[in-house]
């Protein structure tokens, strides 16, 4: 396979269907931040914590899921789909590793060890993907939007934040609060 086609040499790029739409378009602008959001995750393991490791080889399947999710402008039956099932099962790993934690009482800044920060990091990124997802939404009011993907993004952010938590917990750094 070739990596270089040409064919986005113009500003356009293809989507599932092969239909051709402009690299700016809002389709293009959510699942391209997915693709960060990804490479993030990717950025931070190994952690050096398995369970954190095997869940993030989890998320980023489940990135590529939504990736082609949102590239598919008419999806059939069996094409990959983000459903509420793994909805819950990012509630269940954000419910597991929240249990290590003492109740956040405050706002913390992000940061800490080497993977805490990374894990922040990608935890922000997910949220402009939330945001470039909602946007996509409501620029194609008549594309079918999958739902359960944006909600997929929203509980993710809320994972990355606790998985930021605990590495740094585990690796004995205390979180800080801002000051006002």
């Amino acid at each position: 396979m070739k990596i270089y086609t040409g064919r986005g040499d113009e500003g356009q790029t293809d989507l599932r269907d092969m239909s051709r739409v402009s690299k700016s378009n809002p389709r293009i602008e959510a699942y391209g931040t997915v693709d960060e959001v990804n490479a993030l995750v990717g950025a931070v393991r190994p952690t050096g914590h398995d369970d954190i490791d095997d869940v993030l080889r989890a998320v980023q399947n489940h990135l590529h899921i939504v990736q082609a999710d949102f590239a598919n402008p008419d999806p059939d039956e069996g094409d990959p789909r983000i459903d509420d099932g793994h909805v819950d099962e990012l509630e269940g790993f954000v419910d597991e590793f929240d249990a290590e934690l003492d109740p956040l009482e405050q706002f913390i800044l992000p940061g800490g060890s080497e993977a805490g920060a990374r894990l922040h990091q990608a935890r922000a990124v997910c949220r402009r993907a939330e945001r470039r997802a909602v946007a996509f939404a409501e620029a194609e009011p008549d594309a079918e939007v999958n739902g359960d993907a944006l909600v997929y993004l929203n509980r993710l952010s809320d994972l990355l934040f606790t998985l930021a938590r605990v590495v740094n917990k585990r690796e004995g750094v205390r979180e800080e609060q801002p000051t006002y």
